[in-house]
């Protein structure tokens, strides 16, 4: 804006990371995957390309949105949990509450999630990923259970809680109507008894 109160010629105002997703999304529901490249994704949103990368290292974290962000609060709430909490309370309740989301942006939640599942050229960044979130609940339960974060339990814990999650999400995936958190906080649940 100017100093008169009116729009400056030229630049665009400053585009949100969810908008630049939003194009994205847009883009490689088109397109596909693959063939979407930074230049198009930046074209679509109205930035530059050195602006796409301040928001986004790469395209394939574009699936993920602020994943980074995400962790770090998963950590602070794990954290949170008073010791008499039970350990599958704390991580049933961590593992709902990391994945709730806005219902305005549930449809492209839903995308983001279809991407991450079905894409074959986003498989390898996805390991990653899933390994830094595993890490993040392998510490708590270590931490809880007085072990290394490395050491079997914690690890299998944190594996088996990440393959609670993927199953629920294909299930929201596949059943547009189901309800997301009430499928992890089930799946956690049938994990419990079944181990029990």
């Amino acid at each position: 804006m100017t100093d008169q109160g009116t729009p400056r010629a030229g630049r665009r105002p400053i585009t949100s990371r969810s908008e630049v997703e939003h194009a994205a999304f847009e883009l490689f529901a088109r397109q596909g995957f693959e063939r979407t490249t930074v230049d198009d994704i930046a074209q679509a949103a109205g930035i530059g390309r050195r602006t796409f990368f301040r928001y986004f290292p790469s395209k394939n974290d574009v699936a993920w949105g602020d994943f980074d962000r995400e962790l770090r609060r998963m950590r602070r709430q794990l954290a949170e949990y008073p010791p008499d909490v039970p350990l599958v309370d704390a991580i049933r309740g961590a593992l709902v509450d990391f994945n709730r989301v806005d219902p305005a942006e549930a449809p492209w939640h839903r995308r983001r999630m279809e991407l991450i599942l079905t894409t074959p050229a986003l498989q390898a960044h996805s390991t990653l990923r899933y390994a830094d979130w595993r890490q993040v609940l392998a510490e708590f339960v270590a931490k809880r259970l007085g072990t290394p974060p490395d050491s079997l339990a914690p690890q299998a814990i944190a594996y088996a809680t990440l393959g609670v999650a993927l199953a629920a999400y294909e299930q929201w995936l596949r059943n547009p109507g189901s309800d997301l958190r009430e499928l992890l906080d089930a799946g956690v649940l049938e994990l419990s008894a079944a181990v029990a």
